[in-house]
């Protein structure tokens, strides 16, 4: 979940600049309503620091394979987003996560050798450039609040990645992660959807810790965002239940099994 230098774009980033007084002194960046880049993209990536408020409102799992990362699901089925409409605004009372709130920007590694870490931003997002309207991004070569304050988001969201990665190792350290499985039974029909492909918590194993194990993952906050994950599986339904209002729901008659994929 670590920001990747420009060989390695993360989702949504289609290249990436660094951040320059002297190349970007005019720039200007306008505030946006709409995330026209998500509308297509059915999971992203989330931090332990969001998991309280995410549960809410988005089911929170696992990616598949060995490296696996927090995901929030904005859908089932790939290519599909049941939070925002066509244009990329909310349908309504939701929680966007930190990873798309952060871009256009990203901290970036400029040189495999070096460990500093560069403001950059995606150039093909239409919010920021030399644009007539909007708030500069630098006044007499240095840079304005909003920089800084961009700087300082982007800053809380590497910490934030760091400390969901130990969060990560810690489980698998455990062995508490397991693959997925969710049935949905669709009324008139006699086979449920599965939805398979993710990770999850067993909850068994959960409740067989030893009392040592158990009582670490008490006192370093790990117990709480366990549970934040397993009661937002309960939003499967809800999610797809809106794919189907929307009209997205599965096209396959059952049986049919999807792969969450991240």
């Amino acid at each position: 979940m670590a920001s990747a230098p420009a060989n390695a774009l993360p989702v949504f980033y289609n290249d990436l600049l660094p951040l320059s007084s002297l190349d970007h002194a005019d720039f200007k960046v306008r505030p946006a309503d709409t995330a026209p880049f998500l509308t297509s993209q059915h999971a992203v990536p989330l931090t332990v620091d969001e998991f309280a408020a995410a549960q809410r409102f988005l089911p929170i799992i696992f990616s598949a394979g060995d490296d696996s990362v927090p995901l929030a699901l904005m859908g089932l089925n790939e290519g599909v987003n049941v939070v925002l409409d066509e244009q990329g605004k909310l349908r309504g009372p939701a929680y966007v996560p930190a990873y798309v709130r952060r871009y256009p920007w990203l901290l970036a590694r400029l040189r495999p050798d070096s460990e500093e870490l560069s403001l950059c931003f995606d150039p093909t997002n239409e919010t920021v450039g030399a644009l007539e309207e909007g708030q500069p991004l630098f006044e007499d070569g240095k840079p304005t609040e909003l920089v800084q304050g961009v700087l300082k988001f982007c800053e809380d969201f590497e910490q934030a990645a760091a400390r969901t990665g130990q969060f990560m190792k810690d489980l698998a350290e455990l062995d508490l992660l397991m693959d997925g499985e969710v049935s949905i039974q669709v009324p008139g029909s006699e086979q449920p959807f599965l939805y398979r492909g993710f990770r999850m918590v067993n909850e068994e194993k959960l409740r067989d810790l030893r009392g040592d194990q158990l009582r670490k993952i008490n006192q370093n906050g790990m117990l709480p965002l366990i549970y934040a994950h397993l009661f937002s599986l309960q939003l499967m339904r809800d999610i797809f239940d809106a794919q189907v209002a929307q009209g997205k729901g599965p096209v396959a008659p059952p049986p049919a099994v999807a792969a969450l994929q991240g």
